[in-house]
């Protein structure tokens, strides 16, 4: 059984004021009738330029934003229609990583502190056991234990996006929605952690949707590839497939406009 299913899914944005005045007619199809499945331990890897509405798409699936139509199914529960309890309780099990490093984490805490904000939220263990998984968090991610007294501004963007994976990973969820995680840093850095991320995914068997507009990024990571296109996915396949033998133009044109680039050890 999918882990995700997703069905039909639109988000649309109307239009606002124009920049003559007065109200633009209109409206933005952001995602435009997703239909998807997920399967537990797999890497869906989501590729297409800005603005094809891969990041609305992976916020949809976690509902932090509302889908103005369409169903999503989160093992075995109807996401979509979930009461703010189930929500609340569905929540532990999904986890997003964010694309900017340096915006994502709050300045005025330190790291500490931001990795136990979720365990406190959800869980009622003692002190002792949340400074116990706090150390296991920043040893499975690559981090001195000595991080934990810091604060962001003083690591580099690398070691920023270590932290954001450490919190994403406090609850133990079963998916994350990783959202271009590496397009703010640069290549051999990013390169460490798209391998960090495939290391994590084996220990804690994890499902990602992995969301890039590099196409050899979600060639490495990637079990299957959705290629998204104005709000539509035009392509979904085995990776072999869609990058080897793609069926779509845009999906030829997403692989010849993007050099190579190896992911080092």
């Amino acid at each position: 059984m999918a882990l995700l299913e997703a069905r039909d899914v639109v988000k649309v944005y109307p239009l606002g004021e124009s920049i003559f005045g007065g109200k633009a007619h209109g409206e933005v199809r952001a995602v435009d009738g997703v239909s998807l499945d997920i399967q537990p331990g797999e890497t869906l890897g989501v590729v297409g330029e800005s603005g094809s509405g891969k990041s609305t798409l992976g916020r949809l699936l976690l509902r932090l934003i509302e889908p103005t139509s369409g169903t999503i199914y989160f093992d075995g529960g109807n996401l979509t229609s979930a009461s703010a309890g189930a929500l609340r309780r569905m929540r532990r099990d999904m986890q997003i990583i964010f694309q900017d490093p340096f915006g994502s984490l709050d300045p005025r805490m330190r790291v500490q502190a931001i990795l136990e904000e979720p365990l406190l939220i959800h869980e009622r263990a003692s002190r002792k056991a949340r400074l116990e998984r706090i150390r296991e968090l920043l040893g499975a991610v690559g981090l001195d234990q000595s991080a934990a007294e810091r604060y962001p501004h003083e690591f580099s963007g690398g070691q920023r996006q270590r932290i954001g994976i450490a919190r994403a990973l406090a609850l133990r969820p079963k998916f994350i929605v990783a959202d271009e995680p590496v397009s703010a840093l640069d290549v051999s850095v990013g390169a460490q952690i798209v391998n960090l991320l495939a290391k994590l995914q084996h220990e804690f068997a994890l499902t990602y949707l992995f969301i890039s507009h590099s196409m050899p990024v979600v060639r490495y990571l990637a079990t299957r590839i959705a290629v998204m296109y104005r709000g539509k996915i035009v392509e979904i396949g085995a990776t072999e497939q869609i990058t080897s033998n793609p069926a779509h133009p845009y999906t030829r044109t997403l692989l010849d406009a993007t050099p190579e680039i190896t992911a080092s050890a």
